[in-house]
């Protein structure tokens, strides 16, 4: 792959380079919409993401190029033009990192030529702009010796999220990339940004992304929708309760107290942040005592969770992750990233694969109509240059 890229660079920017970079993506284990419930996430960088081959050049001309992207050649930016552009389309997320550490100080005084090439599938919820963003921080990292520790990459590609393009996104997706380990996840406290490397030892199973494929138009006014939801359910919580976030509440005290929320619905999604948070401090635990089967469990009672009391599952990822269930050598199976559409994840026995991927498959087409893709992704390492 590696020497793949270096001579397609050469052929589109008519110069040599030979340092390549690789920026993964994320799954999410499990703790789905508890990051801005001041819960627990435990996402994982995995071996499907974005590569990059760059250079410096001896202008102010930044010249991007993208392989996914190839109908649109290269786009050419200038680094006194550094602004948000709609019809400068993917190249924004690269802009706005170089935007952003100019700011903050960095010595970027020369154009870059870089390309990329992502084998994330696009809209799939495993985060390919994250990946973009810290892909580009790496390069400019290493080209211009800036010496950013990897938590201010991580940041700064969060704040190119939310500022520049405009996406009210938590911290996880880049936290995960960029301080992914090799076959370990990441349990994260999205309060405090505290975090731990928990092994993520999965001996003969293998983790499956099964796509939808269905496109997720649904998903972000849902997402605003649900957050606003869990906003009220706290603030009611808050007449009776000294805390700041859903994620303070274990289950009991929920349970004791739920009444005063005063509205079946909000309950039903106070009790998904509460539940759900719970369960990814067990699942952690899970790992730590290598017991699979529990932490299959766990995944099975998120995906029932964020179906019945956050509802925002629909026909296509419930009926990935219920057939999925129901195959041999599956311990678990939900979906994963914001819903309606997008990805779920099962952890399934390497030797039962093939056939796993047959029946789901053929299933999931009869029921609606088109087709699911499915890949194999093992965990690891965080952005880095290879």
């Amino acid at each position: 792959m590696e020497n793949e890229l270096i001579e397609l660079f050469h052929s589109v920017f008519g110069k040599e380079s030979k340092s390549v970079y690789f920026a993964p993506g994320r799954i999410n284990l499990i703790g789905e919409h508890t990051d801005y419930n001041g819960g627990y996430v435990f996402p994982a960088a995995i071996t499907i993401g974005t590569y990059g081959v760059a250079r410096k050049r001896e202008d102010q001309t930044i010249r991007l190029y993208s392989e996914n992207f190839s109908e649109l050649g290269i786009i050419e930016l200038s680094l006194t033009d550094l602004v948000y552009k709609k019809e400068d389309e993917w190249t924004n997320y690269p802009k706005g990192m170089i935007h952003y550490l100019i700011e903050q100080g960095y010595v970027i005084d020369q154009g870059v030529d870089i390309l990329f090439y992502g084998t994330i599938p696009n809209g799939a919820g495993l985060s390919s702009s994250a990946s973009i963003e810290l892909l580009t921080g790496v390069i400019l990292n290493d080209l211009f010796n800036l010496n950013i520790n990897m938590l201010d990459l991580v940041n700064t590609g969060k704040r190119v999220e939310n500022q520049f393009i405009g996406v009210n996104s938590g911290i996880m997706d880049q936290f995960a990339i960029g301080m992914g380990k090799l076959n370990h996840a990441i349990l994260l406290d999205t309060n405090t940004l505290e975090y731990e490397l928990v092994p993520a030892d999965f001996g003969e199973y293998v983790i499956a992304i099964m796509n939808t494929n269905k496109r997720r138009e649904l998903a972000d006014s849902k997402y605003n929708e649900r957050r606003a939801e869990c906003e009220l359910a706290l603030s009611r919580l808050q007449t009776i309760l000294p805390i700041k976030s859903l994620g303070e509440l274990t289950e009991e005290v929920f349970e004791q107290n739920k009444d005063v929320i005063a509205d079946k619905e909000l309950i039903k999604r106070a009790k998904h942040a509460v539940t759900e948070n719970q369960r990814t401090i067990k699942a952690k635990q899970a790992l730590v005592n290598n017991d699979l089967q529990r932490f299959g469990q766990l995944l099975n009672a998120s995906h029932a969770s964020l179906k019945e009391d956050y509802e925002v599952t629909g026909i296509e990822l419930d009926t990935l992750v219920g057939t999925a269930q129901k195959q041999s050598g599956v311990l678990g199976a939900r979906m994963t990233g914001a819903g309606f559409g997008g990805c779920a994840i099962a952890l399934v026995k390497e030797s039962e694969v093939n056939h796993f991927i047959k029946q789901v498959g053929q299933i999931y087409q009869e029921k609606i109509g088109y087709s699911a893709d499915f890949y194999i992704a093992n965990i690891d390492d965080g952005a880095r240059k290879l």
